[in-house]
């Protein structure tokens, strides 16, 4: 019998499609597996390369194949989807999973760990619990307003509804009416306790990844984000720049571009919706922050403001994160201010004292004054970093790489 070299496997809950094909790519087996057979049949296989679709159960698979000594790359459905031919079954689905597996120029999805997943489904839950609060107080407010009782928007005005769904001597509410508001108050309380309990779960899994803490240190990004990064992305070499990450977030414009002329539209908003939703938001803290507290510490995100919209800019400055936060995983580097880098690295080898934040501001200024690189080189030096710390948060956005990139 001819030896498998390469193996599709189309996974799903029950029944499970296997495609295999020898060294000359010619078809050796087809065949149906039930769930629990599925093991037992790779471990009869001689070491081989497994293609499967990524997907929410795709990553246990790739674990344990791996551990029977098989290779295994996961692929999004999107790109295995140009590989099938007429018409779409579980057979077709394996044998354009095998195919494309074998591509030079496919994209693979790093397999995530148990670790990373428990982290994921902490937010995911999280964030199911937010919307269901947000439908109850919703429900709330209508139910109470067909009575004519309504309150002000935001947590307080939800408060006072709820004192008066409490009060049995407001004649304005039937009991019936009552019964069922105050379940819906009761359910509110256990989802915003269920919501607290998964915050602390969260800054407790932030605080034992030594990864998460340091993305902390950037402007803008806070333990949810910065724990769901490091949950999310398996591995940032995976990308060949900070703009593939940012646009697998889908914070990049949307090409319709033809003929040599560049037409560029709207984010392309593709990729992790979650991600990219904390990315803007912790962009408009950073530009609410700016307008409070003078945006002169900031040339690139101040002449920006000054020509677009504020959620545009905001946009372009989450973009702007995504970039940061991926050379900060890729390269194992720390946050760091260019206002202070060569002075950073002179204290890191002992040749100064650690100065004070006064001394690096200035220290940075006349390096750039008197630095005889051209600007390309000072955009590229001014990438790296330095500074920053949880004291530095709140105008740790001196650290952005086109602020020496302004420079003269």
């Amino acid at each position: 019998m001819r030896s498998i070299s390469t193996i599709g496997l189309d996974i799903a809950k029950s029944v499970f499609q296997v495609h295999g094909v020898d060294a000359a790519g010619q078809v050796v087996i087809r065949r149906q597996l039930r769930r629990r057979h599925v093991l037992a049949f790779f471990q009869k296989q001689p070491p081989c390369l497994v293609g499967i679709e990524a997907c929410a159960s795709s990553h246990h698979w790739s674990r344990e194949l791996q551990a029977l000594g098989h290779t295994v790359r996961l692929m999004p459905p999107a790109y295995v989807k140009p590989y099938v031919k007429r018409q779409k079954n579980d057979s077709m689905d394996a044998e354009a999973i095998c195919e494309a597996v074998t591509r030079p120029n496919m994209r693979f999805v790093p397999t995530k760990t148990v670790e990373q997943q428990s982290c994921l489904m902490l937010h995911r839950a999280r964030h199911l619990f937010i919307r269901q609060q947000t439908a109850v107080i919703n429900s709330i407010r209508a139910y109470l307003a067909e009575f004519g009782i309504v309150a002000a928007v935001g947590r307080r005005g939800v408060e006072q509804l709820l004192e008066v769904v409490a009060d049995p001597a407001d004649r304005r509410l039937p009991e019936v009416a009552r019964a069922c508001l105050a379940a819906l108050g009761s359910q509110l309380r256990a989802l915003k306790a269920q919501i607290l309990e998964f915050d602390r779960r969260i800054i407790a899994w932030h605080r034992s990844s030594a990864t998460s803490k340091r993305l902390d240190a950037i402007p803008g990004v806070g333990p949810a984000l910065a724990t769901a990064l490091v949950a999310s992305v398996a591995d940032a070499k995976a990308f060949r720049s900070g703009r593939d990450f940012s646009a697998w977030v889908g914070l990049v414009p949307k090409q319709n571009s033809s003929g040599g002329k560049d037409r560029l539209g709207s984010i392309s908003k593709q990729g992790d919706r979650y991600l990219r939703s904390l990315f803007t938001a912790g962009a408009l803290a950073m530009i609410r922050y700016a307008r409070i507290h003078g945006t002169g510490h900031r040339p690139w995100l101040t002449g920006l403001l000054a020509r677009r919209p504020a959620k545009v800019a905001a946009i372009a400055l989450a973009n702007k994160l995504a970039r940061m936060a991926w050379a900060m995983m890729a390269r194992g580097e720390r946050y760091n201010s260019p206002d202070c880098s060569t002075a950073s690295r002179l204290c890191s080898v002992g040749a100064l004292p650690h100065p004070p934040r006064i001394f690096r501001i200035f220290f940075g200024a006349a390096l750039r004054l008197a630095s005889p690189m051209p600007r390309r080189s000072m955009r590229k030096w001014g990438s790296v970093r330095c500074g920053g710390g949880p004291g530095r948060r709140a105008d740790a956005s001196s650290g952005l790489r086109a602020d020496l990139a302004s420079q003269p």
